[in-house]
């Protein structure tokens, strides 16, 4: 009798730590571990990341580390860390957890406008993914890659075309330019091929003028017009005459392109550089920016009219006035400059 107790009784302890310990593995696997107030929070893995940068991640993340480590080892996680972008949700459980780091990576947007310069670029990208603003500048400057997809130093600018991309984070420098080699060869379809055929230009020209029409005018309505009076001065053998590529120029003489020039000086105008359009006819060799898609579109589809200059008007500010003659121009001319006299703007 005493030893059927004995046997009753250790089954019972036996039932009870058993079930203690299967009722320890539930709770480590699927009772809620995250301590964080929203709804949301985000979690970015490096490339390189050990399973000790995942856990210093998530420490401030998590109530208990512990059990996550624990379920990370069963579930083998901690030898295959996957890189990249994790929105862990609030109340997920440890199980959740790994199951979204190892198969939910998601898409960021990437965006970048009108940089003037790779270097500039690289270090807006390099904000919004992995790679670094140095491997990403080093790889658009290969040789090798600007030489097989067709551009040189002048033109290796106009490969980018401004826009909002999808991305993975953890993209590297490489595959980031070859995406953006790829959305080039998309943006210049047939259509637009043929359209820059017509005017007698070459895609990267097109682009070289149509950063210099996103320079003059901040008005989407009225680049067609500005374009048009650069097609109509090259049409007639003119030089371009646009302040711009002076600007430009003196940028990338000194390699400052943060200098801020507001008043383009006669000086200037002598300056010795092929983005000089004052000195040099044609379209510049290069880009003087990353035209907008709506500037491209412009030169592409210029408005037609018989215009060849063009100054601002202070009447109606971010426009211009548009003239046929050197003699109108000239006049329209006198109540900018008297303008920027008023405003003392001497540079």
């Amino acid at each position: 009798m005493n030893l059927k107790k004995v046997l009753w009784a250790t089954a019972i302890l036996g039932l009870l730590i058993c079930g203690f310990i299967v009722y320890q593995i539930y709770s480590a696997i699927f009772s809620p571990n995250t301590q964080f107030n929203n709804n949301e929070a985000y979690v970015y893995i490096a490339s390189d990341a050990t399973f000790s940068d995942v856990k210093n991640s998530l420490e401030p993340l998590l109530k208990d580390l512990s059990t996550f480590e624990a379920v990370a080892k069963r579930k083998g996680y901690i030898t295959n860390i996957k890189a990249g972008k994790y929105a862990l949700k609030q109340g997920m459980n440890n199980n959740e957890i790994i199951n979204t780091l190892r198969s939910a990576n998601i898409p960021v947007q990437v965006s970048f406008n009108n940089q003037e310069s790779l270097a500039l670029l690289a270090g807006r990208i390099s904000e919004q993914i992995e790679a670094d603003s140095l491997s990403l500048l080093q790889t658009f400057n290969d040789s090798s890659f600007l030489k097989e997809s067709n551009f040189d130093e002048d033109t290796k600018l106009a490969m980018y075309i401004p826009n909002t991309y999808e991305f993975f984070w953890n993209t590297n420098a490489e595959s980031f330019r070859d995406r953006m080699k790829t959305e080039y060869d998309r943006f210049w379809n047939e259509e637009r091929l043929q359209k820059a055929k017509k005017l007698g230009l070459t895609p990267n020209e097109v682009t070289a003028l149509a950063a210099i029409v996103q320079k003059e005018t901040a008005k989407v309505d009225e680049r067609p017009r500005v374009a048009g009076v650069y097609l109509n001065r090259i049409r007639r053998g003119m030089l371009l005459q646009a302040d711009p590529t002076v600007i430009y120029a003196i940028k990338k003489e000194t390699g400052n392109y943060d200098t801020i020039i507001k008043r383009v000086l006669f000086r200037d105008l002598e300056m010795d550089s092929p983005y000089n359009t004052y000195k040099y006819a044609g379209v510049p060799p290069g880009p003087i920016t990353m035209p907008d898609i709506t500037s491209i579109d412009a030169v592409l589809n210029p408005e037609k009219h018989d215009y060849l200059y063009f100054v601002a008007d202070v009447s109606n500010f971010g426009y211009h006035m548009f003239a046929k003659s050197l003699a109108q121009h000239n006049r329209n001319k006198v109540q900018y400059t008297r303008w920027l006299n008023q405003q003392k703007v001497l540079r």
